[in-house]
């Protein structure tokens, strides 16, 4: 039977990220592989989250106000954001308690280093994609996942499956807009709608050759294979899903489809694609991360790699030549704040319902430190303007998924956990 199922995985994975079945000592002698996708329940509420991540973090000096409450200082990365003020809240101290430097980054929205994840019962699933589980599953896509591949990790490495399977992104404006306002062939959707009959044939296989395997197993691999079966039943949902959006309509597109032209020029199209996906219903869910393929060159800056200039090694002119990148990055957030504030959803805003979090998974990339992360929360009907100094007492330690687990109660969930939490933030 694992040759069955090992032919069958190559069919299943274009449903979504591959899965394997788990080891069963009981049957290790004729051990076996399948495949399947991570978890997508019933869509609740119509609120919305929105997480961007940049790789290599901020001029923490430059960034983080020194008086704590409402009556914060506009640092110089903060000033852009001033018109912003009353819609968000700046946090300082928080963090995941991992290190590894730029190799640890990936856990800015997960709490949970990908390596350490095997052995918890959510892995390490970031919050972009345990929140589609919840609220995703009413929209044609539970979750979108934006950035570049390439780059010194070898690409965008924020959102994470509870299989610890890295979620590729959508790389450029013209395939992000394709993907929202351009619909299929009808030959192209007769074709979807086969490969749909053959992939639901093959799922209800895989299920009948898993539970005669369940009657040969002793009661501790019974208990793997019951995660096994649950992984089924999200495949059969993400199939459940692509049927009933094969036949509908995408929204009419705005504007011309754009140009892919490069990580710097692309970010002000991708917020407003993204802002767009968001006020056409088409997702509730979105992330964004910025970056090693985010070039100085392009922002006027002939001088080294985001990389190199991350070590700057207390240069003056290297410091200089990062906050320009910084506080770019960060005038085009700005941006995208006020463009949701301006965007309607009912009696209220657009910024009003998404909960929106903007830092990154590394504190200080010269140091190569994980701690004392950068992090702003806005949006969501919180109460916000004010600069929050988390973790000043030594022996109190507060995680950063902490926070994570108030916005998911916020957005309907009903969690007391994600990630590291030890409780709720409030």
């Amino acid at each position: 039977m694992a040759e069955k199922l090992d032919r069958r995985s190559f069919f299943l994975r274009s449903v979504g990220a591959s899965l394997a079945l788990p080891g069963l000592p009981s049957l290790m002698a004729n051990s076996q592989t399948a495949a399947g996708v991570g978890h997508a329940r019933k869509g609740i509420g119509t609120k919305r989250f929105v997480a961007v991540g940049n790789l290599l973090g901020y001029q923490q000096k430059h960034f983080f106000p020194e008086t704590p409450g409402k009556g914060y200082e506009t640092t110089r990365l903060l000033k852009p954001l001033e018109a912003n003020r009353e819609h968000m809240t700046v946090y300082r101290g928080l963090d995941h308690g991992v290190k590894g430097g730029h190799f640890a980054v990936h856990s800015f929205l997960s709490g949970v280093l990908n390596s350490e994840a095997q052995n918890r019962p959510d892995g390490n699933v970031s919050l972009d994609q345990f929140l589609a589980e919840e609220i995703g599953m009413h929209t044609r896509f539970p979750s979108l996942t934006v950035g570049s591949e390439g780059g010194i990790h070898g690409g965008c490495q924020l959102a994470w499956t509870k299989s610890g399977v890295r979620v590729p992104p959508i790389t450029g404006p013209a395939d992000l807009f394709e993907k929202l306002f351009v619909s299929d062939s009808p030959e192209r959707q007769k074709q979807r709608i086969e490969e749909n009959r053959i992939q639901s044939s093959i799922l209800d296989s895989v299920r009948e050759d898993a539970n005669r395997l369940s009657k040969r197993v002793n009661s501790e691999d019974r208990d793997k294979l019951d995660e096994y079966f649950t992984s089924i039943r999200d495949v059969e949902k993400r199939l459940q899903l692509r049927e009933r959006w094969a036949h509908q309509p995408k929204p009419k597109a705005p504007f011309e489809k754009p140009a892919n032209t490069n990580t710097v020029e692309d970010l002000p199209l991708l917020y407003e694609l993204i802002a767009l996906a968001l006020q056409t219903d088409s997702t509730r869910i979105a992330t964004l991360e910025i970056g090693g393929c985010f070039l100085p060159q392009h922002l006027g800056i002939d001088k080294k790699s985001y990389h190199g200039l991350s070590h700057h090694g207390n240069d003056e002119e290297n410091i200089k030549h990062l906050l320009t990148l910084e506080t770019y990055q960060i005038t085009e957030f700005a941006k995208f704040l006020t463009r949701l504030a301006s965007m309607k959803d009912g009696e209220k805003s657009l910024l009003d319902s998404t909960s929106v979090i903007f830092g990154s998974g590394i504190g200080n990339a010269a140091s190569h430190k994980n701690s004392d992360l950068p992090v702003i929360v806005a949006g969501g009907g919180y109460s916000h303007g004010e600069f929050k100094r988390v973790n000043t007492k030594p022996h109190h330690k507060i995680p950063l998924c902490n926070l994570y687990v108030d916005i998911a109660q916020k957005l309907g969930v009903e969690t007391e956990r994600f990630g590291t939490s030890t409780g709720t933030f409030s």
